[in-house]
């Protein structure tokens, strides 16, 4: 007869303030600038184009719908950080909650995204450059940039911070002078500009121009969007005061996701035909500023575009370092990677930035089979993190009320109500995307590199219960 084996206590890792070697560099205007401009990224300036030709105007219901569930899901992050604040996150709330299979399942699929992430938004940069210096080879761009985002990482993490500091203050200042420029041009009271009125929301082919199919490719479209917000809770474990930077970043998340993420849509497709070339040629938000006249909207749009795809380069780089060491101190990775001198991981920063590197010699020698499998695999990794965040909290909660009810900075809503909730939003989004035949290649990926991580992570499990 076989029988469970049970999960033995996992190694405990620990925040700077209670004796990590980790520093705890960062400040608290780093962490609240991280938390506004983490929600900006490439993703919404480029990528949303895609989702606004599948959806139309209903783009901004599949984003606001989208964005409900990441609320929860940063709401239920936030209430186990506040709690536990680790530079593992997720992956140590997981492995607590769960069992180290779980554990070392969300964290190793989360860092693989990380540094995947890495190689698209290098190349991404190098294009750009490219672009305003014709002639220099991209690659030449790409080495620039990973070396210099490596190097910054190596040398304190006060360096990421202060980076991410200045990248979020510009990318705020952009969107908000691109929502600031699209109300007056709505309002009608923009010089040179008419209001557009309801015509293009509901007389392009109406809301939903694409019926129920178009809304739920948007829908995807817009979930991919939303990726990244997580390394708020990461960074907090080496800032000044990781509780309340946890607490402060989480309670923002609201307004934050309904201005930047609808209320961005919202102008888009109030201004611009969603079935307009230029939303999906030049990216939504260049085609608003060219309709506007803005002077140079393209090229206003590229230099913010750059900004958000190095801003994500750094992040990714901090991020996927933090949690490789995070997982190897926990006995699930190789023990050479846990050395931190000077506060910083340099193993981890060096190991996570290589292969990033080597993701983009990927794309380079084989950018339709390996490169694009490995595109593929990270697909559906946000939402497998979000299922295990969402299945931690909901066994957390209940331990910690009977434990340590004073750790409950932060508290989940109607709990555990919209914990379940939540688990079924996820299950949904997983069922879609096995529906569309455009994202069900990256589900089994994803399906595949999780089942293979698991089972990797439960064979460790029997053996440290053995020992």
């Amino acid at each position: 007869m076989s029988r469970t084996v049970p999960s033995p206590p996992p190694p405990t890792e620990t925040s700077p303030q209670q004796g990590s070697p980790l520093s705890n560099g960062l400040k608290q205007r780093h962490l609240s600038m991280i938390a506004l401009g983490g929600v900006i990224g490439a993703g919404l300036f480029v990528g949303s184009g895609a989702g606004i030709a599948s959806a139309g105007p209903s783009i901004v219901l599949a984003y606001a719908v989208s964005g409900l569930l990441v609320m929860f899901v940063m709401r239920m992050l936030g209430e186990m950080s506040a709690a536990n604040p680790v530079s593992g996150s997720f992956s140590v709330h997981a492995d607590r909650a769960i069992g180290r299979w779980a554990g070392f399942t969300a964290g190793w699929m989360f860092w693989t995204l990380l540094v995947v992430g890495v190689a698209i938004e290098a190349i991404g940069a190098a294009h750009i450059v490219q672009g305003w210096l014709p002639g220099t080879p991209s690659w030449m761009w790409v080495l620039i940039f990973m070396a210099f985002f490596c190097g910054s990482n190596l040398a304190a993490v006060s360096n990421f911070g202060e980076f991410e500091f200045w990248f979020a203050a510009l990318k705020i200042a952009a969107i908000a002078a691109f929502l600031v420029l699209g109300l007056l041009a709505i309002l009608g009271v923009l010089p040179g500009s008419d209001s557009p009125g309801a015509a293009h929301l509901l007389h392009d082919g109406g809301f939903l121009p694409n019926g129920m199919d178009g809304l739920l490719i948007g829908l995807l479209a817009s979930l991919a969007a939303y990726g990244g917000l997580e390394t708020v809770t990461i960074a907090a474990a080496e800032s000044e005061n990781p509780v309340d930077g946890v607490a402060k970043a989480v309670r923002t998340t609201m307004w934050r996701i309904g201005v930047v993420y609808v209320g961005s849509m919202l102008v888009i497709v109030t201004l611009l035909p969603w079935n307009d070339e230029s939303v999906t040629e030049s990216g939504p938000y260049a085609a608003v500023l060219d309709r506007l006249n803005v002077p140079a909207g393209g090229q206003i749009m590229n230099v913010v575009v750059l900004i958000a795809l190095l801003s994500a380069m750094n992040a990714n780089i901090y991020g996927s370092s933090r949690m490789a060491y995070s997982l190897v101190s926990r006995g699930q990775g190789p023990k050479a990677l846990a050395k931190v001198s000077g506060g910083v991981p340099r193993r981890a920063v060096l190991a996570s930035s290589a292969f990033g590197f080597f993701a983009v010699l990927l794309s380079y020698w084989w950018p339709t089979t390996v490169f694009a499998w490995l595109l593929n695999m990270v697909g559906g990794v946000v939402l497998i993190v979000w299922g295990f965040i969402a299945a931690s909290q909901l066994l957390l909660r209940r331990r910690m009320e009977r434990e340590a009810p004073g750790q409950l900075v932060v508290r989940m809503w109607a709990f555990p109500y919209l914990t379940w909730v939540t688990l079924a939003g996820v299950a949904g989004a997983l069922v879609l995307m096995g529906l569309e035949s455009d994202t069900r290649v990256q589900l089994y990926s994803t399906g595949g590199l999780a089942l293979a991580l698991a089972l990797v992570g439960y064979v460790q499990q029997r053996a440290a219960a053995k020992r």
